[in-house]
């Protein structure tokens, strides 16, 4: 008999429990429906949520200065215009190209000048360049590549070497960056 009274003394105190942490989850939920936001504002279990969003995009800290950078929407092409002649006199571009379709693959301005330093100084083919280290294929004829251009982007060190494995890969891949480093910074970008 006492055991009885004991179990039954257990089971009324755990469900009473049960509810008490049920019944503090559902108000921590908050309200729901229209006008939730404005009754979630008002109340005191949502004042974490005022210190810190939520939202995942919010924790990201944005670089003040990447809006200044080469490769900003608006001032990339500004640049790739400036870049044109420049690379022209050079002989680094033909004369009928230009720098925003020679670089429209390569999501880093600084990266298309290395490969068209690199492509100049080494004497490798610049289409095939850009496919190795873009991994894009553009409609510019491939077929005189050497080795194979794959969908896979590679660095400028490795796709120098595979298409000129007598060249000093390492040294063009570092000099061609320079020089590019350079040319942004003559630009003021």
């Amino acid at each position: 008999m006492k055991k009885s009274h004991l179990v039954l003394a257990v089971s009324m105190a755990s469900f009473c429990l049960f509810l008490t942490v049920g019944a503090e989850r559902a108000g921590a939920q908050g309200p729901a429906g229209a006008g939730a936001s404005g009754a979630a504002q008002g109340s005191s279990s949502s004042s974490s949520s005022k210190s810190h969003s939520l939202n995942p995009i919010k924790w990201v800290k944005k670089d003040k200065e990447s809006k200044n950078t080469a490769d900003s929407n608006g001032s990339r092409s500004d640049i790739e215009k400036k870049l044109t002649p420049k690379l022209q006199a050079q002989g680094i571009l033909a004369g009928d190209a230009n720098a925003t379709d020679a670089c429209a693959p390569f999501t880093s301005l600084h990266e298309c000048l290395a490969a068209l330093h690199a492509s100049h100084n080494l004497g490798v083919e610049f289409n095939c360049l850009r496919a190795k280290v873009t991994g894009v294929h553009t409609n510019a004829d491939l077929s005189g590549c050497k080795g194979s251009v794959g969908d896979k982007a590679e660095g400028l060190h490795k796709a120098i070497h595979e298409l000129n494995p007598s060249a000093d890969a390492k040294g063009g891949a570092k000099n061609a960056e320079q020089q590019a480093k350079d040319d942004l910074k003559n630009l003021g970008a």
